[in-house]
């Protein structure tokens, strides 16, 4: 029968969607070496042979999946293997212990065991290497964009996985440190949004704490203006929201910060219209449109990679649709042909604000209509923010809509 390890390495990769060649090829981008071939990957998930844990590592980067569970279950792997073979096998995890030991420089896999974070102790004044900082900052990008696509509870457990390792290897940074304390206070305000989303606020707040003191320690403000406009969907207060955005805004003045002034700008209205202060929303968003035409969200800070166009197509409905402007048609159609029919994982989101907007703006049967298409695409393509926009829209929908809104609710619950 198959192994369950093997099993699980098949399910990794037909989850990523990927033949064996492509998971190849994935797994020798994150280690940065042409070294595995599609032959190897088979034997994988044959159970001819186990990976290594540095080649688990990778494996777990590739496939968005959490390291130290990867690595239990090779370990299990491992021992039905000696088991069922009734012969000697190389220790892998002892062989990795006898070449740590003797001097060679520990990589990202490694400083996440706890042999591995002994053997930085031993060595002194060792330092991790540049292709282990880049891939740690790498997968804290990553992360961010991934938020469009996983759900909460699994997005939650590679964030802190991820930030465990960096505070790992910030010890022997070196002159990695400011990136690499920049990378951790990126993850740490995604774990933070992730937190709040699973209504662990407390540890949402604290996790934005954190995040702004990776800020001040790596002299990088636009770090604060993360966590406060993350902060920000959480403050009870409206006057609150306005004021964290408004020093996030201050945050993000300058050359470099574009798409992330653009977000924050975009974000400030959506609260004074909450407000009723049109004048102040269109203003705000009239920025946040000028800031985003100069903005290259690819480029900048990493965790301003899931500000796309279909976000700010967002933001503008949800301003629009609060203010009950004119713009709201307008706006919607633009946003519905951006969307096209091969409906992108964030386009899930459009959809909500699309839907939300149209409903608070009056336009109830066209409401009405995008509301189910939110429905079947939240589904379909859930994320971290799905179910804020079900609640939004269930508030909104007529009498009629009873059993659309019961769906959305349950949805969101």
């Amino acid at each position: 029968m198959p192994d369950p390890f093997a099993e699980l390495l098949v399910q990794l990769r037909k989850d990523a969607g990927r033949t064996q060649e492509e998971q190849a090829a994935a797994i020798n981008d994150v280690s940065r070496r042409d070294t595995l071939t599609r032959r190897e990957v088979s034997r994988y998930e044959n159970f001819e042979n186990v990976p290594t844990n540095h080649t688990l590592g990778h494996i777990a980067v590739a496939c968005s999946f959490p390291f130290e569970e990867l690595k239990r279950e090779a370990q299990a792997a491992r021992a039905r293997r000696r088991k069922g073979n009734d012969r000697e096998e190389e220790d892998q995890d002892a062989m990795k212990r006898r070449t740590l030991l003797g001097g060679a420089v520990v990589g990202v896999s490694a400083a996440a065991e706890p042999w591995g974070r002994l053997a930085l102790a031993l060595s002194k004044g060792s330092q991790i290497d540049h292709s282990a900082a880049a891939m740690l900052i790498d997968r804290a990008a990553e992360l961010h964009v991934q938020e469009l696509n996983l759900s909460a509870r699994r997005l939650q457990r590679m964030v802190e996985s991820h930030l465990d390792t960096i505070t790992t290897a910030l010890p022997r940074a070196g002159k990695h440190e400011q990136a690499l304390t920049v990378a951790a206070g990126e993850t740490a305000a995604l774990a933070g949004w992730v937190a709040w989303d699973l209504g662990e606020h407390d540890k949402a707040d604290a996790y934005y704490k954190v995040t702004s003191q990776c800020a001040a320690t790596a002299g990088h403000p636009p770090l604060r203006a993360l966590a406060l406009t993350y902060a920000s969907y959480g403050a009870t207060a409206p006057r609150d929201r306005l004021t964290f955005l408004s020093q996030a805004a201050q945050d993000v003045r300058g050359h470099g910060n574009a798409t992330a002034a653009a977000w924050v700008l975009g974000r400030h209205a959506e609260e004074a219209a909450s407000l009723g202060d049109e004048m102040g929303a269109l203003r705000a968003l009239e920025r946040a449109r000028f800031a985003y035409d100069f903005a290259d969200h690819t480029s900048e800070q990493a965790w301003v990679r899931f500000v796309t166009p279909y976000r700010m197509d967002s933001l503008a409905l949800s301003v629009y649709g609060q203010l009950a402007r004119s713009e709201l048609a307008a706006t919607a159609d633009s946003a519905v042909e951006r969307l096209g029919e091969d409906l992108p994982d964030g386009g899930v989101v459009v959809l909500g604000d699309l839907a939300a907007a149209l409903l608070r703006g009056g336009d109830v049967d066209r409401g009405v209509y995008v509301s189910r298409q939110f429905a079947a695409a939240a589904q379909a393509k859930p994320n971290t923010m799905g179910k804020d926009r079900a609640v939004q829209i269930a508030a909104g929908l007529p009498v009629g809509e009873r059993e659309l809104a019961l769906h959305l609710k349950q949805f969101a619950s």
